[in-house]
C-alpha cells in the first residue's frame, strides 16, 4: 500500500467514523509525508545521493561564511593600520620631524 492509498483509506475511514482525533492526526501525518516526498522530488533530492549532496552544500555554505568572516576581519585590519599610519604621519608633521629630513 503506497502513501496515496493510505491517505485515501484514512479519508474513507474519517468519512465513515465521523473523523475521530486519531484518524484526523493520521490523515495530517500521511498528507504531510506525501507533500514532503513530492517537494523532495521536485527539487531533485529524492535519490540515494541526496544526504551526501546536502552534506556538501552545508560544507560549501560554511566555507562561504568563513570566507566572509575572514574578508571582514582582513578589511578591518587594513583600515586600522591605515588609520594608525595617518596618526603617526600627523604626529611626525606636528612634532616637526619633516624639518629634520631637509
Amino acid at each position: 500500500m503506497n502513501n496515496g492509498d493510505m491517505l485515501a483509506g484514512l479519508l474513507a475511514q474519517a468519512t465513515g467514523d465521523g473523523g475521530d482525533l486519531v484518524t484526523l492526526r493520521a490523515i495530517v501525518e500521511e498528507a504531510s509525508e506525501i507533500g514532503a516526498r513530492r517537494m523532495l522530488e521536485r527539487i531533485g533530492l529524492d535519490d540515494e545521493t541526496a544526504p551526501r549532496d546536502l552534506g556538501e552544500l552545508r560544507e560549501l555554505l560554511q566555507a562561504w561564511r568563513d570566507a566572509k568572516a575572514s574578508a571582514r576581519t582582513a578589511a578591518l585590519g587594513w583600515i586600522v593600520r591605515a588609520l594608525l599610519a595617518l596618526l603617526l604621519l600627523g604626529l611626525a608633521v606636528r612634532l616637526g620631524v619633516t624639518d629634520l629630513l631637509r
